[in-house]
């Protein structure tokens, strides 16, 4: 497993989808599938995908941090 980072190719919006499937080693559209389903469902989705946004660090960042 990779570490979580938002990927700075490949992203459609924040990245986050694509960090989540690289780390589960899933495609990013399997992901964002599952995350657009999931807002079909009662629940806080949009809010914890901003959170997971501000939480990722971007790749670069995360390249530089290490």
């Amino acid at each position: 497993m990779s570490r979580l980072a938002r990927p700075t190719e490949g992203r459609m919006i924040g990245g986050v989808c694509a960090a989540l499937a690289r780390r589960f080693g899933m495609s990013a559209t399997t992901m964002r599938v599952i995350f657009v389903l999931s807002c079909l469902l009662p629940g806080p989705q949009f809010l914890l995908y901003i959170a997971l946004w501000i939480l990722f660090p971007s790749e670069e960042k995360a390249r530089t941090a290490w």
